[in-house]
């Protein structure tokens, strides 16, 4: 399968600010971590950044299936818009894993 432009393409500044947010975030916690900061508020920014990449996967969780995916949908072979589903099931089940 050709990967030409990737769904999140239009929203890519978008996507890499909230990531270096994220960034900042863990910067932040290390730093708590450093300063011997009390374990429950640590867990709270871990609980933040964890929430907050998630947010950033379903994003581009949705930008595959609606650019790469359903775009197939009405152009590829049947086998190569099952092939998509899959990656994009296999994807959805990495990210329930805890």
């Amino acid at each position: 399968m050709d990967h030409p432009v990737p769904g999140y393409h239009d929203d890519k500044a978008k996507v890499l600010a909230r990531l270096r947010r994220i960034e900042g975030q863990v910067r932040g916690i290390q730093r708590m971590v450093e300063a011997d900061t009390y374990c429950i508020d640590v867990l709270t920014q871990v609980a933040a950044v964890t929430k907050a990449l998630q947010g950033v996967a379903t994003t581009l969780l949705s930008e595959h299936l609606h650019h790469c995916v359903a775009g197939a949908a009405g152009t590829a072979e049947p086998a190569e818009v099952g092939a998509l589903v899959d990656e994009a099931t296999r994807a959805i089940e990495r990210l329930l894993k805890v």
